[in-house]
Formats: C-alpha cells, structure tokens, sequence
C-alpha cells in the first residue's frame, strides 16, 4: 500500500464518527465540495444545487414492510401512522469566499417544496386512495453559516468546520385543536380524511431551531489519476427561538460521513464515487414522533463532474441506498437525484 493511501486511511478511520447507531429521516447526504473537488484557491464560488427525494416505500429495521402490516398495528389496538410518501424537493443556493489559502466562509439558502401523503391511524380496511390525506409545505429553509479552516498543513489539504444553521426556515410549530398561528408562520394542513389536522412537525420547511455545525475533510491524490477524499460533519440543537408548548420540537442530532474517490484523469470530465452514511437520533419535544425519527442509512452515489466553460462546472449524482436500519416505521426512498452547478471567479 502507497504511503498516501496509508495516511487516507489512517484519517479515516480518525475521523469517523464514534456512535454506531443512527440515522433514517431521509435528507440529501451528498457532499457538495467533493462533488466540485476540494480547494485551497482563494477567491469566490457560487453554486446551486437540485435535489430530489422520493419517499415512496415504508421500512422498518433493515426491510421493507406493507402498510397493511403496520394498519394490524391499529387493528389491535395501536395508534401508529401508516404513511404513504413524502416526495422532497431542495433546491439550494450557497456562496463561498476564500481570502486564502486558509480560510474559507459559505453561506447556504435552501428553498424547500414538500408533497407528504398519509393514510393517518388507519385500521386495515382503511387502505383505499380515497382514504389518504395529503398536505403540502414550501418554503424558504434553514440557511447555513459555515467557515473553514485548512492552514494546518503546509499542502492545505485537511480543514476543520465550524459552522450554525439559523432558524429562517418557515415553522409554524403545531396546533391541532385550534389551527391557530404559532410564531411567525401558519401551520400547514392535511386534506381529505384527516382535514383540519396539522402537518407533522418535522415536515414544516424549517425546524425552528439553532444548531451548531462541526466538522472536518481531508482529501489526497493517491496515485496519478485518482484523489481520495473524507469528510465528517455532525449537526446538533443548541436553541429554540419558540418556546411555547405548541412548538416544542427539537431535531435530532444528525452525523454524516463521506468517504470515495474521483478519477481525475480527463479534468473535462471527472467520474466519482462516493460513500454517504448518515446517522440521526430521534427528535424531542411534545410534538416530535420520537418512535419513528432515527435510524442509520448508508448511500453509494455514483456520479460525474463537468467543465462547461471555463471556470463553470455542472456534476450529476444518483444515490442508491445499500443499507438501511430504521427505528419505527418510515417512508423511504429507492434512489435519490442531485444536480449541480458552480461558478468560481
């Protein structure tokens, strides 16, 4: 084994998470900056990214599951939701600034469009079209303030992460019994069969919350075509801006680790892989669902990155879950889509 691979690895294995447990409710994990490729040039790079998400399978544990096994939950006395799907759409603007060499600051806007479907606590006779309720929420998310620090080495090739993510996202919290406005925003409704009853919380386009951001990449060539790449970042709730009982909902904890390589031989055209593993605890608060919000979810993502124009580059990314280890009962997706384009000046 090379020594670069040697040093690769042995910065992997540093920089992996140390719980094993995790992750489910499903978000883009993909690693935008190694999709572009990492660098240490100062300057400025605008990027804006599509991701889609189709939450059509519910799961459990490691497998798939019917609704219907889950609606015998009810039938025996139980009071489980048996979702039908959400369908997610980001769409992302970011901004990023190098002064140099060492530093790096980015600014991330999401704008987020959501279609969540629902057959409520149905029993198993109660599985028709007719008895799905659906609901829809868009809206501006959480925008993310992140810097980067990567003078530790003299190559600039391994950066550490601190970062926050604001509460600017539309949140309304929850009022079933009233419907009445909670903060700043209104509460989203299902119809049909369940109409009048609030959009889960965690559905809203923001959280509500204040987090903080931490994290650490490192990337290497390892042989002449071929750089490698690593990247850890963990994300966890410091404040609520709403403290009010209608809105007690705090986000899980959520850990991501990106690990893969990019064949660099033809800087037209660069393929890549990547490996996305997410971890996420379960959600608190007198309005999360505490039962089916963690889980751990790993993505293999083949993709590739392209030279446009000078300066401007587009990349393309398919991720196809590999595994999966979900608490509760939960809609998941069969592959997810992301789009890309950067421009550095």
């Amino acid at each position: 084994m090379s020594p670069s691979l040697l040093r690769f690895t042995a910065l992997a294995l540093i920089a992996a998470p140390l719980t094993s447990q995790a992750c489910a409710t499903c978000g883009c994990s993909l690693s935008a900056d190694a999709a572009m490729g990492y660098s240490a040039t100062a300057g400025w790079r605008v990027n804006l990214e599509y991701d889609f998400i189709d939450q059509n399978q519910l799961r459990t544990g490691y497998s798939p599951i019917s609704p219907a096994r889950v609606a015998a939950i009810n039938d025996a006395g139980g009071d489980q939701e048996v979702e039908r799907g959400t369908i997610n759409r980001y769409y992302t603007a970011g901004v990023t600034y190098s002064p140099s060499a060492n530093w790096s600051g980015t600014l991330s806007v999401p704008y987020i469009d959501r279609t969540h479907e629902t057959y409520g606590s149905a029993m198993s006779d109660q599985l028709a079209p007719d008895d799905t309720s659906g609901a829809h929420s868009a809206g501006l998310g959480d925008i993310k303030l992140i810097g980067s620090y990567q003078g530790i080495l003299p190559t600039h090739n391994f950066g550490l992460q601190l970062g926050v993510k604001l509460p600017t996202g539309r949140y309304g919290g929850q009022n079933v019994t009233t419907g009445s406005t909670v903060g700043r925003d209104p509460v989203f409704f299902y119809n049909g069969p369940n109409a009048g009853s609030a959009l889960d919380t965690s559905l809203n386009p923001g959280t509500g919350s204040t987090d903080l951001i931490l994290g650490a990449y490192y990337y290497q060539a390892i042989s002449q075509n071929f750089d490698a790449f690593i990247n850890t970042q963990v994300q966890f709730t410091v404040a609520h801006d709403l403290d009010t009982q209608d809105a007690d909902f705090r986000p899980g904890a959520t850990e991501n680790l990106s690990f893969g390589l990019r064949y660099e031989r033809d800087p037209r055209w660069v393929p890549q892989l990547q490996v996305n593993v997410t971890h996420k605890s379960p959600d608190q608060g007198a309005l999360a669902d505490n039962t089916d919000t963690a889980g751990t979810v790993v993505y293999l993502s083949p993709g590739i990155t392209t030279a446009l124009v000078k300066q401007v580059h587009a990349y393309a990314f398919v991720q196809r879950p590999v595994f999966s280890d979900l608490t509760g009962y939960q809609v998941f997706p069969h592959w997810t889509g992301s789009v890309g384009l950067s421009y550095a000046f």
